[in-house]
């Protein structure tokens, strides 16, 4: 069996990966190990997996980020997951670029970080998370009646949508939920539903219905959101692939998006999330949406290959 696998356990606003030196460990299944690391009862504990690789050839940034979910599936973005990342890389000495370049499968994008830790350490990072994507078969979704290449920008529910959720009776009134959805892709598919109480919201039952309805081919990420202020949201997240999650970086930017174009709020919006705030800025248009928040780490440790429960398979080198 090859030798133990160095990692680290980090988050951005409890939003928490597992991170690993994919240049000195290599991963053959990394959704596999992306499984088994996220359990919390027989691995670390975590909502996903997230690789630094070699950067494709030909490609000018410092660092590559793949991203995997709980139940292994790669994600094509993370917005407090790419914070993480900057800290990762500059920390361990692997890059002192700032920005720092970002290889993703949404493209290359910038973090600018900031020391603040105590012992000089990343602690804050600001992202060029790219335009947003509205068009339709882009998102991608397929909704009745919104042609592939239109916006779906508070859209209309029909009355029985959420009728096969098993959600509680009279749920809707409840969180007084906001019969239209608008749908924005950060290089991940979101869906972005207002209410007057997110606290109210059946998240566990209405979440991964509505991950997993027929309009999306690729599932959605679900974010129900109450405006406190012109300027200040609060939202409560499921994130496909992982669950109720505290925090969804690329789902405060898709929020705000949201928020902005329907006219409920202003650029810049302070986002609140269970696990703390991201400030969101966006100009509108063909801008880059700009998230800023913390990134902390939390421990170091060692991947024991022999106690993987497939059996010890040697999945990294």
């Amino acid at each position: 069996m090859n030798s133990p696998v160095n990692f680290a356990k980090m988050h951005g606003l409890g939003n928490d990966y597992v991170y690993v030196d994919g240049t000195q460990h290599p991963a053959d299944d990394a959704p596999a190990l992306a499984r088994w690391v996220s359990d919390r009862h027989v691995g670390v504990g975590s909502d996903g997996l997230i690789m630094l690789e070699p950067v494709t050839p030909g490609v000018d940034a410092d660092v590559r980020m793949r991203m995997f979910n709980a139940d292994g599936s790669e994600g094509l973005m993370c917005g407090n997951g790419i914070r993480c990342v900057a800290k990762f890389a500059v920390d361990r000495g692997l890059s002192d670029r700032n920005p720092l370049r970002v290889e993703t499968r949404r493209g290359v994008l910038e973090v600018a970080w900031r020391r603040g830790g105590h012992d000089g350490t990343v602690s804050e990072a600001t992202v060029d998370m790219a335009p947003p994507i509205m068009a339709c078969a882009r998102i991608p979704a397929a909704i009745p009646g919104v042609a592939p290449a239109g916006a779906v920008v508070d859209h209309p529910l029909d009355a029985g949508f959420w009728r096969a959720s098993g959600a509680p009776e009279g749920w809707q009134d409840a969180c007084g939920l906001d019969a239209r959805v608008t749908l924005v892709s950060m290089g991940n598919p979101h869906l972005v539903l207002w209410c007057r109480n997110v606290a109210a919201v059946p998240l566990a039952s209405v979440g991964p219905f509505a991950e997993r309805h027929a309009w999306f081919p690729e599932r959605v990420n679900v974010h129900f959101a109450e405006v406190i202020a012109d300027r200040e949201v609060r939202m409560r997240t499921w994130e496909r692939g992982s669950g109720a999650t505290q925090a969804c970086g690329t789902g405060a930017c898709a929020v705000c998006v949201a928020g902005i174009v329907t006219g409920r709020l202003r650029s810049p919006v302070l986002a609140h999330l269970p696990g703390g705030d991201l400030s969101i800025a966006w100009d509108g248009g063909g801008a880059g949406v700009m998230m800023t928040g913390p990134a902390v780490e939390v421990f170091e440790g060692k991947l024991d290959l022999g106690a993987w429960p497939r059996g010890g398979r040697e999945e990294c080198a």
